[in-house]
């Protein structure tokens, strides 16, 4: 009984010195990065400061606002730096030594971190699908208000659905130019083509807002109606009615709107699948969205790779290289992996591989690479 006490109050002990010294330069390298990119975001705002009202301070909050993004998409990469950084430094003090003498062995090491690593994941979950979408959202707005609206490209944003007519089935296309300061929609261009891929309705609006119902409230409204052939024939005319303002039903929800006219980075990733979703729906192109969905399902378990892959740097003899030069080996592992991971995307969609595939690629590899080492280093050395 006391026997199992000692090795339960051994087993704290490691676990509380080990989780402090990753947890604690995991959470430097952060700061250092995130100071890194506020301090480039800044700068780069400070071309908008003096026009329309743009000051320093809205400067600083629009970087601020970019924070949580890019904390978001660096924390593979402090994990694994922050725990390259602690096994070698404890490594190179012997420390690391004395608990493999003590009874730390390879497995249980590596177990230990794994849990270290879930906590990560789920730090990282939480800020990419909750506090990352809510901040690139109110950056987006904050942006917005001073530029005059939101640009949407040459082309703008276009929704698409399906619903039925009076002469059968219609395709709706909609066109959206840009969105205004205030969020309202501009320049808006619904097309309505019935089952034969005739045009027969064109609605031209300057403005728009989507209501909570999915009503779409036009003004400034220009609509065009065509007639069937058959009509045409009778001698019935192209008939255009302007109006100051006209509701009109939708299935299309704000939250598809909003989706369609706001950067993929504002959306959580139960909207992203939503979203794909209604696009496969559609039969709109959605693969990007689905790479990206499952890209962000599956990022947080990267810290876990992270881990993984740094554990066989404890195991590395301090002859082997100084602390720097394992801290500079993990900073390219870490560049590489994110190079890996936006490569991955675009050649999925290149080569039309399964999302799923072209997400998981570069997570898989590194956690082969990261057992590999561990293997040779562990039980080959």
């Amino acid at each position: 009984m006391a026997a199992g006490r000692w090795a339960g109050a051994v087993v704290r002990t490691v676990r509380r010195l080990l989780y402090r010294d990753i947890v604690w330069s995991v959470a430097f390298v952060a700061v250092a990065f995130l100071s890194l990119f506020f301090f480039i975001d800044f700068v780069d705002e400070l071309d908008n400061v003096g026009r329309n009202g743009f000051t320093l301070l809205h400067a600083a909050i629009a970087a601020t606002l970019e924070v949580p993004g890019h904390l978001y998409e660096l924390s593979p990469i402090c994990v694994l730096i922050g725990t390259i950084y602690a096994m070698a430094r404890l490594a190179q003090s012997s420390e690391y030594t004395i608990l493999r003498t003590g009874g730390l062995g390879p497995v249980r090491a590596l177990g230990l971190l794994a849990l270290l690593g879930l906590f990560f994941g789920a730090v990282t979950f939480v800020v990419g699908d909750y506090l990352s979408p809510l901040s690139e959202r109110e950056a987006v707005q904050l942006k917005a208000s001073f530029r005059g609206g939101l640009a949407l490209g040459s082309t703008g944003a276009w929704l698409k659905e399906r619903r039925a007519g009076p002469d059968g089935e219609r395709a709706i296309s909609i066109n959206v130019a840009r969105t205004a300061a205030n969020g309202e929609l501009e320049g808006i261009r619904i097309f309505e083509q019935d089952s034969d891929g005739r045009l027969r309705t064109r609605i031209d609006a300057r403005r728009a807002r989507v209501d909570a119902d999915s009503v779409w409230q036009l003004a400034d409204v220009e609509r065009t109606d065509w007639p069937t052939p058959e009509q045409a024939a009778a001698g019935a005319e192209v008939r255009v009615q302007r109006h100051a303002t006209v509701r009109w039903p939708s299935s299309l929800s704000a939250s598809v709107v909003a989706a369609a006219v706001l950067p993929l980075s504002t959306m959580s990733t139960a909207e992203l699948w939503r979203y794909s979703a209604h696009l496969g729906d559609q039969e709109q192109a959605s693969q990007r969205q689905e790479i990206l969905f499952w890209k962000r399902a599956l990022y947080p378990f990267a810290c876990l790779v992270m881990v993984a892959l740094a554990l066989p740097f404890a195991y590395l003899h301090a002859r082997a290289g100084g602390l720097s030069l394992k801290v500079f080996g993990g900073i390219m592992l870490g560049i590489s992996f994110v190079l890996l991971n936006n490569v991955s995307g675009h050649l999925g969609m290149l080569r039309n591989w399964a999302p799923w595939v072209a997400a998981s690629a570069p997570g898989l590899v590194y956690l082969a690479l990261s057992l590999a080492a561990f293997t040779w280093l562990v039980r080959f050395r």
